[in-house]
């Protein structure tokens, strides 16, 4: 048989005993041997119950000013077809069962219990109800749920209230799609009332975090409790935006139908689910950034604090000196104590692969070498490339007119046809002839030019040639590639002469 681990199986133990103490008042109320007029035994365990659940439906419908004679009223209504009992029997009833929930001296219900975890006796304290408010005017004072009281409810549905939204998501969707909008409506008032508790919860806890931290160990305690609150709020949060998806969905089948107009009231609830679920949604969100604040923000605030305590309260001289002076330690022990304080031991070492890293090869220059595009030297060398380049430009207009003439000039492929013919292969593998017909297709329609000094160009030498002729290049959609290093569109080429104009 397989051995049992103690320590797992009484890990909890408290809380396991704090559920169990949650019923305790009822069952004192289970002591008692009241009767009423007939001599019918009163189950006054069973009016705790109601007590309880008529103070969680105030709760749900926001009334906060709930007191005795709320009670008595309550439990008149839901006792008469039962007890036979005198007018103000109820409110005596009703006074009992609240002071059962609520000590009359005003502090918390406790109970005694052994702890087997910690072998040490224990004491639990809760609330059940708490004051809300109270009239002076009338000297009434009201109650409501207290957190305990709250679980105590949610624990007598057979779930924990930590679970309470998630099972609430999964009723309200089912009731939605059943149809069962008037029960729809009341699950969100009671998930609404486990958001108020959530966030109750979140703003002891952010105070217990801040008063409780004193180890690593706790520390590390709250950040996976709230992790897991982190993680839980996210699911809860996925979960109620399919939720509101859904509510729309049903919303617009309904108004596509004309429910809104034959069942007006059908109508008017799904509108309520629709508004209600968006607040509920908006205040479980805030849960979330609390959360998220609570990790980012406060338990990291703690963490630091406590190192700052711990530094402040440190004291060399004592903690250490003292320790070594006073006390014969062995040698080991006396690094142990040392190491803390010593230097990170550091070694330069030289590896032989280094020399196969990129090297930086800068050559001893006297001047400041700067890195820029080359320039002109002068106006000469200019000039020359100018000449250079308008006489290549003019070959290459005397050639086109030569291959027109031969009707081998129409297209640009058919020129390039001609001067492989002519053995001129090396015209269309330079830049120039490329650069050429670019700009005759830019320029097109071209004509000679005047011999104006300042608009000469490049290209008047070889515009000349034209004499009173029309040069019209436009483009076509094919490509032409005679070389692998440039390429151009197809030109359509045609000259006018100047008697065709007119």
């Amino acid at each position: 048989m397989e051995q049992m681990d103690m320590q797992a199986l009484l890990s909890g133990y408290r809380d396991r005993i704090r559920r169990i103490a949650l019923f305790e008042p009822l069952n004192e109320l289970d002591r008692k041997r009241d009767v009423d007029l007939n001599g019918t035994k009163i189950d006054m365990k069973g009016l705790g119950l109601l007590t309880l659940l008529f103070f969680f439906e105030q709760k749900l419908m926001r009334n906060q000013r709930t007191g005795v004679k709320e009670l008595a009223s309550f439990l008149k209504e839901a006792t008469k077809e039962v007890y036979m009992l005198k007018e103000e029997t109820y409110e005596e009833l009703a006074r009992t069962l609240i002071q059962n929930f609520r000590p009359t001296h005003g502090k918390k219900r406790s109970y005694g219990y052994f702890d087997w975890e910690e072998k040490a006796e224990e004491t639990i304290e809760y609330s059940i109800l708490k004051a809300n408010d109270f009239d002076a005017g009338t000297n009434t004072q009201f109650y409501t749920l207290d957190e305990d009281g709250l679980e105590l409810i949610f624990a007598t549905k057979e779930f924990y209230s930590e679970f309470q939204i998630s099972i609430n998501q999964l009723i309200l969707r089912k009731q939605l799609e059943k149809g069962e909008f008037k029960g729809a409506l009341r699950q969100i008032n009671e998930m609404r009332v486990a958001v108020e508790t959530l966030q109750e919860r979140i703003v002891k806890l952010k105070h217990e975090i801040q008063r409780s931290i004193v180890s690593e160990e706790t520390f590390e305690r709250y950040k996976e409790l709230l992790d897991d609150i982190f993680q839980r709020l996210e699911r809860e949060d996925e979960e109620f935006k399919e939720l509101r998806e859904f509510v729309k969905e049903t919303r617009e089948r309904l108004f596509a139908e004309n429910i809104h107009q034959k069942e007006q009231k059908t109508y008017q609830y799904i509108l309520q689910i629709n508004r209600k679920l968006e607040k509920v949604h908006y205040e479980h969100s805030e849960l979330l950034n609390q959360t998220l604040h609570l990790k980012n923000t406060t338990l990291i605030t703690a963490q630091e604090s406590l190192y700052y305590t711990g530094m402040h309260s440190f004291n060399f001289d004592q903690d250490i000196v003292s320790l070594i002076v006073s006390t014969p330690l062995p040698l080991d022990a006396m690094k142990g104590v040392l190491h803390p304080f010593l230097k990170v031991e550091e070694n330069e070492f030289w590896s032989p692969l280094a020399v196969l890293e990129e090297q930086n090869i800068v050559e001893d220059r006297k001047e400041k070498v700067e890195y820029h595009f080359y320039e002109v030297d002068d106006e000469n060398s200019f000039n020359s490339y100018k000449q250079w380049i308008s006489e290549k430009y003019k070959e290459l207009m005397e050639h086109f007119l030569k291959a027109y003439e031969e009707n081998s000039g129409n297209t640009l492929s058919e020129f390039i046809s001609y001067l492989e013919r002519n053995q001129l292969e090396n015209l269309f593998q330079m830049r120039y002839f490329y650069d050429f017909w670019i700009v005759l297709h830019q320029r097109s329609p071209i004509q000679a030019g005047t011999d104006d000094e300042e608009s000469r160009t490049v290209f008047d030498e070889a515009f000349r040639l034209l004499g009173k002729r029309k040069l019209i290049v436009t483009e076509d959609k094919a490509i032409i590639q005679k070389v692998d290093r440039y390429s151009i569109s197809e030109m359509n080429i045609k000259l006018e002469d100047e008697d065709e104009l007119f």
